[in-house]
């Protein structure tokens, strides 16, 4: 490793210290998998490195169906888990985003989920769903493992499953999931809690009914398919959580696809300090 990182990597860590560490060897092979994380500055990836760690420290991991979640696994998990709270502070105060879990459940592929739906009639129906990953309010998050490792098809479509249900995790810190985590102070320049919520949805309602209306316009009478994925156009949940990995990932096309979106997250993930508006 650069002197330099080394440098970097001591100076943040003892921030956050004593923590168990992340050996230099296995933390390289992660960055040389995932583009999106290598692309960050020296600083920000020592400073992911020590995030990374005290994330592990907190979290237990289970693997599914036999699977063995090895250490290079988890700090795969741990870097894009925590990529979302990179600005979010003191590494101990931004991870206060995900204490409402610990355990994180890692199936080796897709995962079947039992669902029952009530019809108009109030008929209940069964119905097998299958998933990438799911985060449970105040539960642990599951996630496929052949989903993460999928990692350049899946940065040119702006997909990870990831980054997707970590930040679910933090849409549900203001109750259910909306569209909409707790913002900080001063969003946007807000004076107050209310025009910060006000600025937020300003930006998110629009871009939201397009979007449904391109994947319907698609889905419905053939025309072009939107490159976010579709499953954003859902509910403004799953639109929030679609967009951030995407964002986090493909920031230049994320960028020209979604221009009007871009101050509202890097409002959020770039300029708070951690502290959410009342």
């Amino acid at each position: 490793m650069p002197p330099i990182l080394n440098r970097l990597w001591s100076r943040v860590r003892a921030t956050v210290a004593p923590v168990p560490d992340i050996s230099a060897e296995l933390w390289l092979q992660t960055l040389q998998r995932y583009p999106f994380l290598a692309a960050l500055s020296l600083h920000e990836q020592s400073k992911l490195r020590a995030l990374s760690a005290l994330f592990l420290d907190q979290k237990q991991f289970h693997g599914a169906h036999g699977l063995d979640v090895t250490d290079a696994m988890a700090i795969d998990i741990a870097a894009q888990a925590c990529l979302p709270l990179l600005h979010m502070g003191e590494a101990a105060k931004a991870l206060d985003w995900y204490d409402d879990f610990v355990t994180i459940v890692v199936h080796p592929g897709e995962a079947i989920a039992r669902r029952q739906v009530v019809d108009e009639a109030g008929v209940v129906h069964e119905q097998a769903q299958v998933l990438l990953g799911e985060a449970m309010e105040r539960g642990p998050i599951m996630l496929s493992w052949q989903h993460i490792a999928n990692t350049r098809e899946n940065t040119a479509r702006g997909h990870n499953v990831v980054v997707h249900e970590f930040v679910h995790k933090l849409d549900m810190r203001s109750g259910d999931a909306n569209g909409c985590p707790p913002l900080p102070a001063g969003f946007m320049g807000a004076r107050t809690g209310r025009a910060a919520y006000e600025a937020w949805w300003n930006a998110w309602e629009p871009a939201y009914q397009n979007f449904r209306d391109r994947v319907i316009m698609a889905e419905r009478f053939g025309a072009e398919r939107p490159w976010l994925d579709a499953y954003g156009a859902t509910s403004q949940s799953e639109f929030f959580a679609v967009a951030c990995e995407a964002y986090f990932v493909n920031r230049q096309r994320f960028a020209q696809e979604f221009p009007t979106l871009m101050p509202a997250l890097d409002a959020f993930f770039i300029r708070t300090t951690g502290q959410a508006a009342q």
